[in-house]
């Protein structure tokens, strides 16, 4: 999920041959409903880093907040 509007996402996943689809969320608002907004301490509001693993049953199973990208992706495939 991304702020930027859906043809910059698009573009963007076939720069970089990512072979998904990323949402757009332009006013934020879904941000807000999943924690993902809110202050960054020394960057004042915005869009907080995170990770929402949601479950076959669209139930949120597990979050992580203020991630850095660097090892993270091994540690939710983990949780996968």
């Amino acid at each position: 999920m991304s702020r930027d509007e859906p043809g910059a996402l698009d573009a963007f996943c076939r720069k970089y041959e990512l072979g998904l689809t990323f949402l757009s969320d332009p006013d934020h608002s879904t941000h807000e409903a999943y924690g993902a907004w809110g202050d960054r301490p020394g960057r004042g509001e915005g869009v907080i880093r995170s990770t929402v693993l949601i479950g076959p049953d669209g139930k949120v199973e597990r979050a992580w907040y203020g991630v850095s990208a660097d090892g993270h992706a091994d540690e939710v495939l983990k949780a996968l």
